[in-house]
């Protein structure tokens, strides 16, 4: 029998009474495009949360982007989007560190109530629901966009391109 899983993500939109499916898969896949291939669903549908560093203010608070799985951030159109000097791509240590959630597990939900400033590729506008981690590895959560921006208070900003 299956553990039931309940993560600080779930518990943030059980507590908000927001509706959600739980989808798992092993946890040793870490790529949001091969979840995307065993939820069988297209790679844009699935959302993978990316962590970003202004360059120009280091004591600013770090910036959460969930982006498409086929996507990569474009980071001179994300500072521009953002109207600051540079940004960067946290490392995985960095990013693990500063949300002490592991790469592949990292998730907006999971971290409502610590102090990142999130957006969300305006991509997500063309669908009703996407999956993003649940804030574990092995665990998405299917949610509606507009849920997803109202309890995360995400904006949406286009900086993304398909991945080379």
């Amino acid at each position: 029998m299956a553990k039931t899983i309940r993560t600080q993500a779930m518990r943030a939109l059980d507590a908000r009474k927001i509706a959600y499916t739980v989808h798992q898969f092993p946890e040793n896949i870490h790529d949001a495009e091969q979840v995307a291939a065993l939820l069988n669903r297209v790679p844009g549908e699935v959302f993978k949360t990316l962590v970003l560093i202004r360059e120009d203010d280091p004591r600013a608070h770090p910036l959460l982007y969930m982006v498409p799985a086929d996507s990569e951030v474009d980071v001179r159109q994300f500072a521009k989007a953002l109207g600051v000097k540079s940004v960067r791509m946290a490392t995985h240590e960095q990013a693990e560190k500063l949300t002490g959630l592991k790469v592949g597990g990292i998730s907006a939900l999971a971290l409502l109530n610590k102090p990142f400033v999130m957006y969300l590729d305006s991509s997500a506008q063309s669908f009703r629901e996407i999956f993003v981690s649940a804030g574990q590895r092995g665990v998405d959560i299917q949610i509606s966009v507009s849920d997803l921006q109202r309890v995360t208070g995400a904006q949406t900003v286009q900086a993304t391109r398909a991945k080379l």
